[in-house]
């Protein structure tokens, strides 16, 4: 079983796929080996250059909705950790600095990897208006974790990324942040 493995879906990161598969791809990312899945629900005419380029395996599904190809993707993958982009924006390279050494940590179960926390006047509003936080655009999750969640709804499309993290905030997962702006800091260990 390998350490950690991407799964990135075509929708979800939309035309900005080749700039997520480049950045994971790069010589600066300690990560640039692990394998990575794309999920779609149709051929592109760009996945087969993407698909040689990158190494990347494309796993198309056209009757899937996004929670069952999340799903069917995880499945098919034989690895420790779970690497999920959740938006368009793609990091850079140097995010994933200091990702190995905490992944053979085992202090926590999921990661949110560039989401930099709001002002203290945007989470103040946030809190008295009940508003859902953004999420991350990546996540990075314990296999093990994952399936004790029962993985993504597989009846939802849209909704399925909100979803599974509500579940993921409802239960006690143990967070850690990964931060661009501060990889190299002493991050603390959410709960």
């Amino acid at each position: 079983m390998g350490p950690a493995c991407f799964i990135l879906d075509a929708l979800v990161t939309g035309a900005q796929l080749p700039r997520h598969l480049a950045n994971i791809r790069s010589p600066y990312n300690e990560m640039a080996n692990a394998p990575i899945v794309i999920t779609a629900l149709q051929p592109d005419p760009r996945s087969m250059r993407l698909q040689h380029h990158y190494h990347a395996q494309f796993l198309v599904t056209p009757t899937l909705t996004l929670g069952a190809r999340f799903n069917y993707a995880i499945a098919k993958l034989k690895t420790e950790w779970v690497i999920i982009a959740l938006q368009t924006k793609s990091l850079a390279p140097d995010t994933w600095a200091g990702l190995t050494p905490k992944l053979e940590a085992y202090f926590f179960d999921a990661m949110q990897v560039g989401l930099t926390p709001p002002a203290l006047p945007a989470r103040l509003l946030q809190r008295f208006l009940t508003s859902a936080q953004a999420h991350p655009p990546y996540i990075v999750i314990r296999r093990s974790w994952l399936e004790k969640l029962g993985g993504f709804d597989p009846e939802l499309d849209d909704d399925a990324i909100n979803d599974f993290l509500h579940r993921l905030n409802a239960c006690p997962t143990r967070w850690h942040p990964l931060n661009p702006r501060k990889n190299h800091a002493n991050d603390n260990i959410l709960s």
